[in-house]
């Protein structure tokens, strides 16, 4: 065997291969002598057909598959040779004609990995965001928890903002009915931007049983295409006006969320505790994606083409399924490769940067990381220990939570290599809640 290799532009080789076809002509003839032991051909008894019979009946195929099996076998041992890092799949195409004393000539075209170098970490500077949780973060909590126990009580009285009311509506443009404009007993929160404000804007000061007809403009950009920068008038009834009761916080409310014994104080301990094991996670990965962020600013690489065609098909699949997963056909909303593009390429670029990191400085997921990774998500559940023992009763399981491991191995490495400025943070901006 023969290897000439071509570097093309960027990152794309080509390797020359040429293997002689008297090497090829005896695998074919020895897999064709393994055919004829069980080849079934009519007229002859099985494993008695001639060679001759076999060659005519099997030869293309057997020869295709030799041809395969060496190209494959051919380009590993150039590979190998060559010490290239391939990265993706190559393109194998047969040379046209014969190379030197009649051998066998194909080329195979293929991306290899960059040359990956960590840029300096000493100068970068890296926001770590911090925040203590309070008492004061502690009521906000509990207003929530109290909130998402929210029942509503029927009233008397016209339609306020914060209240539930369930209406009839029907909806027209030009006198004539449009598609979706039609309800009966549809239930909502007024006042909370569910609707059009126009539309809600007609409902204030409602009363049940009442019946008014509003005029709703459009917007332009709506979503509804057909309706879009029309104007539609809404035959609205009133069937019902609820008012939001709020649970008091007491000993009820504290026995509604675990607490036995109903001690409030004690829930507000257990709230707090829960609370801060959140924020600590949320900081944990703000941080991670703040280094990990750096990471690709300071190692600039060139991407194989090859890593992030693959990488946006990957993330393509996985939208795809999310989409079944929720009723959708993605037939009916497919999706453009360039959406993934960016994606992509950062997920291909962390990967690399992420590998070179660790092995240049022999990063590991420390034990007493990984047990304390397990401890802590076990404490969202009700037996701990139960959780603990699921973890490391399965290997796969627990080479997830090394994976994460090591990713704070990386993040904990920056960090003592990099300028780290801390920055508070507020408690609604990083728990995603309007103040």
């Amino acid at each position: 065997m023969q290897a000439q290799l071509e570097i093309l532009e960027n990152l794309q080789r080509r390797l020359t291969i040429s293997v002689p076809r008297e090497e090829i002509a005896k695998k074919v003839d020895a897999r064709l002598k393994q055919v004829a032991k069980t080849a079934k051909i009519d007229g002859f008894r099985p494993g008695k057909a001639p060679l001759s019979v076999i060659a005519k009946n099997y030869g293309f195929r057997v020869q295709e598959e030799v041809l395969g099996e060496t190209v494959e076998r051919a380009f590993g041992e150039a590979v190998t040779e060559q010490k290239l890092a391939v990265a993706g799949y190559p393109r194998f195409e047969p040379k046209e004609g014969e190379g030197a004393d009649g051998d066998f000539q194909f080329a195979a075209t293929f991306e290899v990995y960059p040359e990956v170098k960590i840029g300096e970490l000493a100068g970068v500077e890296v926001e770590k965001p911090v925040l203590d949780v309070s008492d004061a973060e502690v009521d906000k909590t509990v207003d929530i928890l109290r909130r998402q126990r929210t029942r509503f009580e029927r009233v008397e009285r016209a339609a306020a903002d914060e209240d539930r009311v369930i209406i009839d509506f029907k909806g027209t443009i030009d006198g004539v009915a449009f598609a979706g404009g039609t309800a009966e007993n549809y239930a909502f929160l007024l006042g909370k931007g569910q609707m059009l404000p126009e539309f809600e804007a007609g409902i204030r000061g409602m009363q049940e049983n009442e019946t008014r007809t509003v005029e709703v403009n459009f917007p332009a950009d709506y979503h509804g295409k057909d309706v879009a920068g029309k104007t539609a008038q809404f035959e609205i009834t009133v069937k019902n006006v609820a008012e939001a009761k709020l649970p008091e916080v007491d000993a009820d409310f504290a026995k509604n969320l675990g607490i036995e014994d109903g001690d409030v104080a004690k829930m507000r301990e257990e709230v707090k505790a829960n609370l801060e094991r959140e924020v600590r996670n949320r900081l944990k990965s703000r941080v991670k994606e703040n280094v990990l962020n750096a990471l690709v600013e300071v190692s600039p690489i060139e991407l194989p083409k090859a890593l992030v065609a693959m990488e946006i098909s990957r993330l393509a699949q996985s939208a795809q399924s999310d989409m079944k997963a929720r009723g959708i056909d993605p037939k009916e909303m497919p999706f453009p490769q360039e959406l993934f593009e960016g994606q992509a390429k950062r997920r291909v670029h962390l990967g690399l940067v992420l590998a070179e990191l660790v092995e240049a400085n022999d990063l590991k997921a420390k034990p007493e990381q990984v047990k304390s990774l397990i401890e802590d998500m076990a404490q969202n559940y009700e037996n701990p220990a139960e959780v603990v023992a699921w973890y490391y009763a399965d290997k796969q399981r627990l080479a997830n939570v090394e994976s994460m491991a090591l990713e704070d191995s990386v993040v904990d490495f920056v960090l003592g290599k990099a300028k780290v400025v801390e920055k508070a943070t507020a408690f609604d901006e990083l728990m995603g809640q309007q103040a």
